[in-house]
């Protein structure tokens, strides 16, 4: 078994464990998010997005994609805690940090399998979706459990 620091890695290497995960027959499935506070929704969206496929990577926005993203405030946790607590979860295989808006370069590099996302996105929609079609893989969306987001957890601590 990796340890969890073993679970995390650059682009360059992943590469060749992806496909090496590909070359066994494995299915990589591919999703990504800031994750800046894991909550229950995280939780039950990576173990379904895993369930999809034999090996799961999570592409993880840097601390400054995020503040780019949702502002100054955030991230609440910097990118190594976020990387390793996703990377301590049994589910998952592989955490790879990306400083752009989007994933796109990390999904052309990787070529996963599958990629999925939320459901509150249209597949078609989804950064990567042309990539991953175009080279024989599936995108798919998981719809969310109600009432659970790191922006709705974060204002329930400010009004403490």
């Amino acid at each position: 078994m990796l340890s969890i620091q073993e679970k995390i890695f650059q682009l360059d290497g992943l590469k060749g464990q992806v496909q090496k995960w590909q070359s066994e027959g494995e299915t990589v499935v591919f999703t990504n998010g800031c994750f800046d506070l894991i909550h229950r929704g995280h939780l039950d969206y990576l173990s379904k997005a895993r369930r999809l496929g034999d090996r799961l990577i999570i592409g993880l926005n840097s601390d400054y994609s995020v503040q780019r993203l949702k502002g100054p405030e955030r991230p609440v946790n910097d990118e190594l805690s976020r990387a390793e607590l996703l990377a301590s979860l049994y589910f998952v295989d592989a955490v790879v940090l990306f400083e752009e808006d989007t994933p796109a370069n990390l999904i052309e590099g990787l070529a996963p399998n599958i990629l999925v996302k939320g459901g509150d996105y249209v597949v078609a929609d989804i950064v990567g979706y042309d990539t991953v079609i175009n080279s024989g893989g599936r995108v798919l969306t998981i719809p969310f459990l109600d009432g659970f987001s790191s922006t709705n957890l974060i204002q329930k601590i400010k009004n403490l």
